[in-house]
């Protein structure tokens, strides 16, 4: 198994292929070292370049990953018939051999499939996404019963490390009192946010009930994860998922 990127734990259908990047084993130099995918961080383009190439090989994708420009948003995009790299924030498929994938550096990758392994998606939430609606939005995309749909919640920042003010919690709050316990009191006028347990309340007011993965930390874990939050200039994993 290549220690260069997690696969999800989930109970996904034989159809359905997933992993998660870490920064291990890339060709990028400091501060983006080592396997950092994100094009628009300043990191040499060739190097950035040979980490796509090197990620498509070795972990046996069956070609380029539809790649988004994220902008915290909530449009949901349909690989196969999106243009080169659409401003959007999540991306579904129901196409065999088109990989959709997301980039983040604290932010939450969600993964989506059907039960029947026809139709999978991949999100970017960070908490403006979470707020605004985009894992409502990619299920509504994905036309699936919530019952029928399984998530994975991939690497984020972790609810020791979120720290955010107060305008954050009273957005959540303002749609869903019950937030309340996803956020812990800190310094006066600040509170740390628990991405994953946010994410999991949208999803199962959305009628899905099969959520997996969490309990990673991004800002703790340097060795293996880039942040934003903890390095400032960095680079990004990434998410990916297709059917086969």
């Amino acid at each position: 198994m290549n220690s260069a990127w997690i696969h999800p734990d989930w109970p996904a259908p034989l159809a359905v292929r997933s992993i998660s990047t870490t920064r291990l084993h890339g060709f990028s130099e400091p501060p983006y070292s080592s396997l950092n995918l994100g094009r628009r961080t300043g990191d040499d383009p060739d190097a950035v370049a040979h980490n796509h190439r090197y990620l498509v090989e070795a972990a046996g994708l069956p070609g380029d990953v539809v790649w988004l420009q994220q902008v915290h948003g909530t449009r949901v995009v349909a690989a196969h018939d999106a243009e080169p790299a659409p401003e959007a924030d999540a991306v579904w498929t129901d196409r065999r051999s088109l990989p959709c994938g997301i980039l983040t550096a604290d932010c939450l990758p969600v993964l989506f499939c059907d039960r029947q392994g026809t139709r999978v998606a991949a999100a970017h939430a960070g908490w403006r996404g979470l707020a605004g609606g985009v894992l409502e939005a990619t299920l509504d995309a994905l036309a699936v019963p919530g019952k029928d749909v399984i998530a994975w919640l991939g690497p984020a920042i972790g609810p020791r490390c979120f720290e955010v003010g107060d305008e954050v919690r009273a957005a959540f709050l303002d749609m869903d009192r019950g937030a309340t316990e996803a956020f812990r009191q800190g310094r006066p006028g600040h509170w740390y946010a628990d991405l994953y347990q946010l994410a999991t309340r949208r999803l199962q007011a959305h009628g899905v009930d099969h959520i997996h993965g969490g309990g990673f930390c991004t800002h703790t874990d340097r060795e293996r994860f880039f942040s934003f939050r903890r390095d400032g200039e960095t680079g990004r994993m990434g998410t990916v998922i297709w059917l086969e």
